[in-house]
């Protein structure tokens, strides 16, 4: 079996803690929702919902 070099190793583990992260960073967005609380700081924007609603006036085939 070939050993692979070590900068993919690194790689694969800074990707693996990455992705770690963002499930604990989701898994309380989920708890916070259920529980009725907003999440706050840069999870806050990651959470919010695009207020824009087309309108017949603002839809794109329109401003055409």
């Amino acid at each position: 079996m070939t050993r692979r070099p070590p900068e993919d190793d690194d790689r694969r583990q800074r990707l693996a803690e990455a992705l770690r992260a963002n499930l604990r960073r989701r898994k309380a967005q989920s708890r916070a929702r259920a529980d009725g609380e907003a999440p706050e700081g840069p999870q806050a924007v990651d959470a919010e919902e695009p207020e824009t609603q087309w309108t017949a006036s603002s839809s794109p085939a329109e401003r055409r």
